[in-house]
């Protein structure tokens, strides 16, 4: 299995370093990245080398993160988008998988099965 590029797209410290520690062993990730606004993610992606995975979250100082999801579903298909909330409800998990997220994670009940979905993805198995 190729090792992955992975890009946190979130607006809180605490959640990409709980991130990062959480995921860091991962045999199947080569990098972890962060960006803390979409305009951030954006220039990311402007430089190789490309995420494969790309966590996001909706709730941005910028940006709305669904919006960048259709963005980013239109733009660079081949990058597969887990999202992230606290906000949960079934509209919004239906909405992001409708939009191209692979996987939408409820960070409040939903957070330590990350590696989980990582490793399915990563596998093929997703």
């Amino acid at each position: 299995m190729d090792r992955k590029q992975l890009l946190i797209v979130d607006d809180a410290p605490l959640i990409i370093s709980r991130l990062k520690i959480l995921l860091e062993d991962l045999p199947f990730l080569d990098r972890i990245d962060s960006a803390a606004t979409v305009a951030e993610a954006v220039g990311k992606l402007s430089t190789p080398p490309l995420p494969d995975i790309i966590l996001l979250d909706i709730n941005l100082p910028d940006r709305n993160g669904i919006d960048f999801l259709r963005q980013l579903h239109q733009d660079y298909p081949h990058i597969v988008v887990i999202m992230q909330s606290n906000q949960y409800g079934a509209s919004y998990r239906s909405l992001c998988l409708q939009l191209g997220a692979s996987y939408y994670i409820d960070k409040s009940t939903e957070f330590q099965l990350i590696p989980f979905v990582l490793s399915t993805i990563c596998s093929g198995s997703l």
